[in-house]
């Protein structure tokens, strides 16, 4: 399984599961999905993704701009679960909108 910075389970999104097929028909299937879902431009390039946390991969377009990742990466932990600050007001925000992420980072911290 691979947990991204903020709980979400990388190894079950469509992004992820694509890219590890080495699939640009599957990309492109999921950029055109997030481009209708999120009413903005994603183009195949954005959606390619090893997930955000494992290191020398490819990256989705949404990483470099997450500040919870960066937040992460900046104090050297693995995901949100192994903050002493946890859970800060940042992914606070972010679960209350995906439970299932809180849910992850939750079983970890057991």
């Amino acid at each position: 399984m691979v947990i991204g910075a903020c709980g979400l389970i990388c190894s079950e999104c469509e992004a992820y599961k694509a890219t590890q097929a080495n699939d640009p028909a599957a990309i492109e299937s999921v950029a055109a999905k997030w481009r209708e879902e999120y009413g903005a431009p994603v183009q195949a390039d954005y959606v390619w993704c090893d997930g955000c946390m494992t290191e020398g991969s490819r990256k989705c377009g949404h990483c470099a701009e997450c500040d919870i990742r960066t937040c992460v990466t900046e104090k050297a932990i693995a995901n949100c679960a192994a903050c002493t600050d946890y859970p800060c007001a940042k992914i606070a925000a972010f679960t209350t909108a995906v439970p299932q992420a809180k849910a992850t980072l939750d079983s970890l911290r057991t």
